[in-house]
């Protein structure tokens, strides 16, 4: 995440969608991904209260609390992957879907970890396991 007041060069993508829209063909096959391999499906959601730039790298995991297994990103929809930046205006709500491998059968709380080098990665913790294995999360809850 990059606040954007600053002289840093930067590629902006701008965000003209409200909110995803999936065609019935892609969300009939996330769906039997997630019943054949075991995916986890994370929708985020991060509301810009400045003017401010987002990302996503693949170093996103979601960790496993006491085994302390990682589980990859396997697709990021609707936000554009590090390097490029994606900005967020003010005052609007950028949605996106993150999806990972399958967690560990015996995980019962996990962390949402984005591993960057810097200090502003997203991260999320204790995340209780439901039993379908998607989940909602406000990004806002681990930036701001």
């Amino acid at each position: 995440m990059k606040n954007t007041g600053g002289t840093e060069k930067q590629v902006i993508t701008p965000d003209i969608r409200p909110f995803i829209e999936l065609d019935e063909k892609i969300k009939a096959e996330l769906l039997n991904q997630v019943e054949e391999q075991g995916t986890v499906i994370v929708h985020c959601s991060f509301s810009a209260p400045i003017d401010i730039s987002i990302r996503i790298w693949n170093s996103t995991f979601l960790v496993d609390r006491v085994s302390g297994s990682k589980s990859q990103l396997l697709h990021a929809l609707n936000i554009s992957y590090a390097p490029h930046w994606e900005l967020v205006k003010a005052g609007t709500t950028k949605r996106f879907i993150l999806i990972f491998s399958s967690l560990p059968k015996t995980c019962e709380v996990f962390d949402f970890i984005e591993e960057v080098p810097d200090s502003f990665g997203f991260e999320i913790y204790g995340i209780k396991r439901n039993s379908s294995d998607v989940y909602n999360v406000s990004i806002n809850d681990s930036v701001f």
